[in-house]
């Protein structure tokens, strides 16, 4: 009859996208629709009827009688439920006559609930056990809910404890989601505040509060929970044998050298979930390292669910207590904040490590392109051609695409890291400030690297070589801030990868780029030369070959002999040139020479000038 899964999926579609009173509208037109296909509708402008009570008989044939009084007790609770969010929205308590027009809703809701386990429990009704069970369950929820309006906190605790022991026990046999959406969202919060109004410390866990709180008189539903799952109510030596998670969670948490109470009972199953997770994790990771790193890397979802919810427990511990009131000094909060560093550097390591393990080998130091998801390739008899189609290199576009996912790896590592950062207290742990900025430096390195590998694909060794220098630099900081310490190498391969970064990885990836850099830099330099002797050889041919007699052409262009037509170019002059020019040019400026008419008289009068200058030749 799946009684559970109808009556949540009912609510999650409604409150989806409307409210409580839209709910209860939605449940009043699904609730004539029942009564149309049953039959037993009130006619427009009809005389009203009683309604005849339901039968045994009559569920087994038709199964529209339990989706009747599942919407009936709906119907009830949404209306009250409505009541209550319009109240709560004013900021005002409830009293008076609303608060008992609630309660009364809430009674209708609880009775209807009732009525369908009396219904079921009959053998006429053709009902499994566990139709049965979800209903107590139900029913044991709507009255946990009446009993919570009406503050009658011990019968409210006794009646969540049965919906939460029933619901637990359904989910070990099969729709755990279903049940665990249920139970964090509603049965655990009120029995939580429920036991706080009784006194109950908040380190005790719900799941005992629940077993403790759990009447056992109905031996029949004791029965039918210790056949589904027989720890939910063991107690004493049969709980330990097996294994309770609740009595033999750690009530302690060690951060930094520093050991701290868990305050809230939640963190403290969290944390228990974690550490089981992590001893899962390190069995797992010792025999697989012959799978490929996305095999090794969904290995790691358990512990990164487990750290989540620790995250998320100590977030709503911390909320309830600023909610009360309490202040950031009190002790409770002081420890509740070291929790929150130390759960959420869990989370976060871990995260890094699945990082770390999907870059590949060496954290995608090597220069490796192959294809994880790709499958080993079988070789042929002839062993030459088998290698020779092992060695088939990628195309540089799929060798682009492969680097550029380790880029976008280093990336969200650098922000992991960077959060880390940011926790409280850890700014002012110095010696963990320092090993949190030489992870940043080596990760950072080996980002750049990976540019730069990039860049020498597409023919750019310059920025490649530029990179690579950059990278270097980088991994010189991050040795000088992390310690040089001995660390065992087969106790790194058996152990599971997180942001420890060892001296071994921090000294192979300084070797690595080392010997890149020399590389690179060979490289530009050849570049370098062979670009000038292209262009200089290029100058060369172009010329012609009467401008060059001097040297020895490597390559003679014979059509290119001389240069024809001449062009009027400038050649070289000797001074004595010029000044003899200087005697037949009229420069602008300059006066010529006096001359006087020649005759008889002054042929002897006069003297003849001595001749000036070189060779006779003057001014």
């Amino acid at each position: 009859m799946d009684i559970t899964s109808y009556v949540v999926q009912g609510r999650d579609q409604a409150l989806l996208y409307g409210d409580y009173s839209t709910y209860h509208g939605q449940l009043a037109k699904r609730l004539l629709s029942s009564r149309k296909k049953l039959g037993i509708v009130t006619k427009n402008r009809g005389k009203f009827q009683k309604k005849e009570e339901i039968a045994a008989e009559q569920v087994s044939s038709n199964n529209e009688y339990v989706h009747l009084l599942l919407l009936t007790s709906e119907r009830a609770w949404a209306q009250a439920m409505s009541f209550k969010a319009s109240n709560s929205a004013t900021q005002k308590d409830i009293t008076g006559r609303t608060k008992s027009h609630i309660v009364s809703r809430l009674n209708k809701a609880s009775r209807a609930a009732q009525r369908l386990v009396e219904l079921l429990s009959d053998p006429a009704s053709g009902s499994s056990t566990n139709d049965v069970l979800e209903a107590k369950s139900y029913a044991a929820l709507i009255r946990g809910a009446m009993l919570f309006e009406r503050h009658d906190w011990e019968p409210c605790l006794q009646s969540y404890a049965v919906s939460r022991v029933i619901y637990s026990a359904l989910a070990s046999a099969g729709k755990s989601d279903l049940f665990k959406d249920l139970l964090s969202e509603t049965i655990d919060p009120s029995i939580r505040y429920a036991a706080y109004r009784l006194k109950t410390p908040r380190t005790v866990p719900i799941p005992t509060i629940a077993k403790k709180s759990f009447p056992r008189s109905d031996d029949a539903l004791v029965k039918e929970i210790n056949r589904l799952d027989p720890s939910i109510l063991a107690e004493g030596d049969d709980a330990t044998k097996l294994g309770n998670a609740a009595e033999n969670a750690p009530r302690t948490i060690t951060w930094r050298s520093r050991q701290v109470q868990i305050e809230d009972a939640q963190i403290s199953l969290a944390w228990a979930s974690v550490e089981t997770a992590k001893m899962n994790l390190t069995r797992n990771f010792a025999q697989s390292q012959d799978k490929q790193p996305y095999e090794i890397a969904a290995q790691y979802d358990e512990i990164l669910m487990t750290t989540q919810d620790a995250v998320d427990a100590t977030k709503q511990a911390i909320d309830e207590l600023k909610a009360e009131g309490v202040p950031q000094s009190d002790p409770r909060m002081q420890r509740l904040q070291i929790t929150r560093t130390a759960v959420n550097y869990e989370m976060i390591s871990w995260r890094i490590g699945r990082n770390r393990v999907l870059t590949g080998l060496q954290d995608g130091g090597p220069e490796d392109y192959n294809a994880s998801r790709r499958r080993k390739i079988k070789a042929p008899k002839d062993t030459e051609a088998g290698e020779q189609k092992k060695q088939r290199e990628l195309p540089p576009s799929k060798k682009l695409a492969k680097l550029k996912e380790k880029v976008a790896l280093y990336d969200g590592t650098l922000q992991n890291v960077q959060s880390i950062k940011e926790l409280p207290g850890v700014a002012a742990d110095e010696a963990l400030a320092t090993k949190l900025n030489g992870y940043e430096k080596y990760f950072g390195s080996l980002k750049c690297f990976s540019i730069a590998r990039s860049h020498a694909i597409t023919n750019n060794a310059t920025n490649a070589l530029a990179l690579i220098n950059h990278a270097h630099s980088l991994i010189q900081e991050a040795s000088s801030n992390l310690s040089q310490g001995n660390d065992d190498v087969n106790q790194q391969q058996t152990t599971p990868v997180s942001i420890d970064v060892t001296a071994e990885a921090v000294s192979y990836l300084s070797s690595l780029l080392n010997g890149e850099l020399q590389r690179y830099r060979a490289i530009v330099h050849m570049h370098n030369l062979r670009d000038a002797e292209s262009v200089a050889a290029k100058g060369d041919f172009d010329s012609p070959l009467i401008s060059k007699l001097h040297t020895y052409p490597r390559r003679v262009n014979l059509r290119n002999i001389v240069e024809f037509p001449p062009k009027m170019e400038l050649i070289p002059m000797k001074p004595i040139f010029l000044d003899v020019a200087w005697n037949y040019i009229d420069y602008p400026g300059k006066t010529p020479a006096p001359t006087a008419a020649l005759g008889p008289s002054s042929v002897g009068t006069k003297e003849q000038p001595k001749k000036k200058g070189w060779f006779g030749f003057g001014r």
